[in-house]
């Protein structure tokens, strides 16, 4: 007996892995983010430019500024962890090695992010 499925009755499941749409969605979705905060970024490296370093510390000690950098820091090291995992899953052979660089992936992503946080907080705090 033939089955009576059409072809996108039986790939309706977001394909083999069933994450890869929502891996897209939110790689987009931070690239999306990093637009006003990478402006943000720039203008305020404008804005510290040639300044002694007690303005650039003040600079970034305020509450607004010390928060759009913290976001910028966590939403950019989700982009960065994301992009890099699509490059090792397509181009790095080997389950073993595959599996390996996808840790490492995520453990650099994380060393980053949290020394980024780490600098930010402690010349928000004033320490």
């Amino acid at each position: 007996m033939s089955e009576m499925r059409t072809p996108l009755s039986r790939v309706h499941g977001l394909g083999s892995a069933k994450s890869g749409s929502g891996h897209f969605i939110a790689q987009r979705m931070t690239a999306l983010a990093l637009v006003p905060l990478a402006i943000f970024l720039l203008a305020s490296l404008v804005a510290v430019t040639g300044a002694d370093w007690q303005t650039a510390h003040d600079y970034v000690a305020n509450p607004l500024s010390a928060i759009l950098l913290l976001l910028f820091i966590g939403v950019g090291i989700v982009h960065m962890r994301l992009g890099m995992q699509v490059v090792i899953e397509d181009y790095v052979h080997g389950h073993g090695l595959k599996i390996l660089a996808l840790v490492a992936n995520s453990f650099f992503a994380v060393l980053v992010g949290l020394t980024c946080i780490y600098a930010v907080l402690k010349i928000g705090f004033g320490s």
